[in-house]
């Protein structure tokens, strides 16, 4: 059943950040990682691909070829073995490749810590670049995947066609000190919680805030 969106006051959107806040306490990502150019890395890899795949890839990966100057020696079809098992790798691999290049020509071996500077690196784009920021720099940033698209707009927080919109809609209602958690959050709960064929209505503690919920269930 298609979600009737019922915007929520400032007061329910803080109610349901703090339940997601208590039920996912630590702010971090789920793939690991050292330097911001190694989440970089991660992250796209990440596209289209388990944070748990991405972990096994990179534990050996990391500890040979650590910094954008080691990566930026590496021929294309070298890093493509590396990272074969991974969804779309001979692109990805193609994107690192030259993202390692630019970081080391163009910002002295320094991962940007600006959102355009970051979307100019190949393959890098609004999601992954906010997840730097977020993640590696402590700048407040929603980056909206699918988890975040689907659970935000199921649960009606926003009513938005696309992942922009998404995002700096979120922006508007959540308090900024508040963004990077929201992103954490929603993450976690649509990867546990809010799956996307079959969501977990019955044991979720955002029910009686969900507008899903609350529609579907009639």
């Amino acid at each position: 059943m298609a979600n009737k969106f019922k915007k929520f006051n400032h007061k329910t959107v803080i109610e349901i950040m703090r339940v997601l806040d208590e039920l996912y306490p630590n702010n971090k990502t789920e793939l690991n990682y050292e330097t911001p150019f190694q989440l970089l890395v991660a992250t796209i890899l990440s596209a289209q691909a388990t944070d748990k795949k991405v972990n096994e890839i990179t534990l050996g990966i990391y500890d040979k070829y650590k910094t954008p100057y080691d990566f930026a020696k590496l021929k294309i079809s070298e890093l493509e073995q590396l990272v074969k098992q991974i969804n779309y790798y001979k692109t990805k691999a193609k994107h690192i490749i030259e993202m390692s290049e630019a970081i080391v020509t163009n910002h002295n071996g320094e991962v940007p810590i600006d959102r355009n500077e970051l979307m100019k690196l190949a393959g890098v784009g609004r999601k992954t670049a906010n997840v730097v920021m977020s993640y590696a720099f402590n700048i407040p940033a929603i980056a909206v995947d699918t988890h975040v698209f689907r659970v935000a707009n199921r649960i009606g927080l926003v009513n938005c066609k696309d992942v922009l919109q998404t995002e700096l809609e979120l922006e508007k209602i959540i308090p900024k000190e508040w963004w990077s958690k929201a992103h954490t959050c929603l993450v976690l709960h649509g990867r546990r919680i809010c799956d996307a064929r079959k969501p977990k209505c019955d044991v979720c503690t955002l029910n009686s805030l969900c507008n899903y919920h609350k529609y579907s269930s009639k």
